[in-house]
């Protein structure tokens, strides 16, 4: 609490809705790689989520035309019409799927887009089932919604990946949502149109149970083609897309994600969007139909540097003591286990949990990384590998020597 200028008592207490929010442990340890670079130390930041890749120039293009053609008014609540159009063709064209323009809302990013979701369809108290490990956000957007977040643990023994006995066993009458993941982030791990086809099957016998499907690395995978659980004819009207450019076509800073759903969800984000946030960028939506009717190349020639950088890296993990790995399908990371080094000191100072791992890995490594427990998987560590080849042998090389340290 503080006094204003009359001396009158200021309560300073936030909302119970933000303080009961944790702080993003991806952001978090970016912000202290950074402050330690301001210091003059050489920190290899392999933390955050971010293709490493300009992007395209006919991208940049796209969005010089529309500065050049004064597109720099306000844009609609749910996105420009011809990037709506260009959304619905992608996704007949690439995932043989059927969403009009009308059942489109671009927002400021897929983290955007899931809010608007979560907002518009989960009621307080109403169950989200999501698999662990997860996104950092995922739990605190349901918390935000004042649903409840029902776990599912997974590890690396089912390359992170949920049964259908584990959903069915999961749901209940108060279930509104399965959020999937895949490409996954934290994970790689990527879901087989097999496996998805029995998740549906689960799925078909509770028709109250929506899915929400994040495919934001849907152009990273090492395995083939991009299966979404969206292709079932029994979950028809139940699955929502969540998608964008960012990862897909080096965009994360133009903030452009979307959601395909069904007609009065559409409508319900667009409305909610109205209210909160108007239209997104409209340069960057502009830039964005660029990206999304192109030939797909771009996407193609950075998966095949990021499957190379995976292989290093897996190579290189599997020779540190104290790691277990395997080895992810897609997306940019890898989530080794960690429980042998639990417990290992160093300059009296105890190895307790994945946090402590990690800031033993930023200030004697100099290499950061996000401990498991940010993704509700505490005996894991993520690191992200998009990063240069050069900098992922350093970072190892740094790694493999601090572990030695630990006795």
């Amino acid at each position: 609490m503080s006094y204003s200028s009359n001396n009158s008592l200021i309560m300073e207490k936030v909302s119970n809705r933000v303080e009961q929010l944790e702080v993003s442990q991806t952001l978090a340890m970016s912000q202290r790689s950074r402050d330690l670079k301001c210091q003059g130390i050489n920190v290899i930041d392999l933390s955050v989520g971010e293709p490493d890749f300009p992007t395209p120039d006919f991208v940049k293009d796209a969005a010089k035309s529309a500065i050049d053609n004064n597109i720099t008014f306000y844009s609609p609540a749910g996105g420009f019409a011809d990037l709506l159009q260009a959304i619905s063709a992608k996704l007949k064209r690439e995932n043989n799927l059927d969403f009009s323009p009308a059942q489109i809302v671009v927002s400021n990013g897929a983290k955007h887009s899931l809010a608007n979701i979560f907002m518009a369809l989960v009621e307080k108290g109403d169950e989200v089932i999501v698999p662990a490990p997860y996104w950092v956000s995922y739990v605190e957007l349901v918390k935000i919604a004042e649903g409840k977040s029902v776990v599912i643990e997974t590890g690396l023994d089912s390359d992170f990946k949920i049964t259908p006995e584990q959903l069915e066993k999961a749901i209940t009458p108060k279930t509104k949502a399965l959020l999937l993941c895949s490409p996954s982030n934290p994970t790689g791990s990527v879901y087989t149109r097999d496996e998805l086809r029995a998740i549906a099957d689960v799925l078909a016998k509770h028709p109250q149970v929506f899915v929400i499907s994040d495919e934001i690395y849907e152009h990273i995978n090492f395995i083939g083609k991009h299966e979404s659980i969206a292709q079932f004819e029994q979950l028809a009207g139940r699955v929502i897309i969540i998608n964008g450019v960012s990862k897909g076509y080096a965009m994360t800073g133009w903030r452009i994600g979307y959601s395909a759903t069904p007609l009065w969800l559409a409508k319900a984000c667009n409305k909610l969007q109205g209210q909160m946030t108007s239209g997104a960028n409209s340069i960057a939506q502009k830039a964005a139909i660029a990206a999304i009717s192109s030939d797909g190349e771009y996407p193609k020639m950075m998966c095949q540097s990021f499957q190379k950088r995976r292989d290093l890296v897996v190579e290189k993990m599997k020779k540190i003591s104290g790691f277990e790995i395997n080895v992810p399908q897609g997306a940019f990371y890898v989530f080794p286990e960690i429980s042998q080094l639990i417990g290992k000191s160093f300059n009296g100072e105890t190895i307790k949990n994945s946090s402590d791992l990690a800031m033993f890995l930023l200030n004697n490594a100099h290499v950061a990384m996000v401990p498991g427990s940010a993704f509700g998987a505490e005996n894991y560590i993520r690191l992200s590998y998009a990063a240069s080849e050069s900098e992922l042998v350093e970072s190892l090389n740094r790694v493999a020597k601090a572990v030695e340290l630990l006795k």
